[in-house]
């Protein structure tokens, strides 16, 4: 059956300690040198709208590794423009690769793109959500924890797309999702309808007091005040979300918390340098477990059972 990764919820617990299985076996023939070439030939397209380091390198490598081939595809190739229309460019795109990973400014064209799509299409990055950053955060927990069910992550900051993934993963992995941010700030009424429907019993809080947030969190998470495509709120943002940075004095109220940033981070804004670079600080494993996490889920799509 055609499976697509459009959304967190796309995949049910189960199939996210699949993926998670495929994960650490591969992770662990790596570390010792064993890149398994499971799908020779294969190819992942890679369809980009912005900017990107980890998601791209780490889906490029990973199909590497897999034994396969990816193709980069940016403005060059004429993608969401009046050149063509989404749906005639995936129909088409599908009929050359065995999977389609598309970032894109709007979550609509990664969602049409999916509609048309023979082969399985995994979001990259979209305005409305970030699924892959969320699995490679939470497998980066579990390997620091040994597991997930139990715990609380906090996010601090701006209720933004990678806070929405977060949200319902936590959710479906029976863990409590705090999002600590400031009025207007928060998740709106439309995704909080959409949790209940999708995560009836989930612990998902928001406050805007971010002490009270952190308290005996496992991790504690921020991201960039202003994303792509917000630079014209820049000077507002920055004004109203200066008492959520997380800096020492707010660590200090959950000493044993892990830092996570889904990076590139504006360091002084969102967060301090002695936090970043601090001994709790996992930016730099969670930057490479997107990797580890994404050729799991390539695996996993492909059909490898691990």
């Amino acid at each position: 059956m055609l499976r697509h990764i459009i959304v967190p919820e796309d995949l049910t617990a189960h199939e996210i300690e699949a993926v998670f299985a495929i994960s650490e076996d591969l992770e662990t023939k790596y570390e010792a040198g064993l890149r398994e070439p499971l799908f020779p030939g294969r190819v992942l397209g890679l369809v980009f709208e912005k900017p990107s380091l980890r998601t791209r390198v780490s889906f490029e490598a990973a199909m590497v590794h897999l034994g396969g081939a990816a193709v980069f595809l940016g403005d060059e190739t004429g993608f969401s423009s009046s050149r063509e229309s989404v749906a005639d460019f995936g129909r088409v795109l599908s009929e050359y690769v065995d999977v389609i990973v598309c970032r894109s400014k709007a979550h609509e064209t990664i969602s049409t793109l999916a509609a048309v799509s023979s082969v399985p299409v995994i979001n990259g990055l979209s305005d409305y959500c970030h699924p892959c950053q969320a699995l490679a955060d939470l497998y980066t927990l579990r390997c620091h924890v040994g597991r997930l069910a139990g715990l609380t992550l906090t996010f601090v900051g701006d209720g933004n797309n990678v806070a929405r993934s977060l949200a319902v993963a936590c959710g479906l992995l029976g863990m409590r999702f705090v999002l600590a941010a400031p009025e207007g700030f928060q998740f709106d009424d439309g995704f909080r309808r959409h949790l209940k429907a999708i995560l009836p019993h989930a612990d998902i809080e928001e406050t805007t007091d971010p002490v009270a947030a952190v308290k005996g969190t496992a991790c504690v998470y921020t991201d960039v005040w202003t994303s792509m495509g917000q630079e014209k709120e820049r000077a507002h943002r920055e004004k109203v979300l200066k008492p959520y940075q997380v800096n020492a004095a707010l660590m200090r109220h959950c000493p044993n918390a892990l830092f996570m940033h889904c990076l590139p981070a504006r360091r002084g804004e969102e967060v301090t340098d002695d936090v970043i670079d601090g001994p709790n600080s996992v930016i730099v494993e969670e930057a490479a477990n997107r990797m580890h996490v994404q050729k799991g889920l390539l695996a996993w799509l492909l059909g490898h059972q691990g």
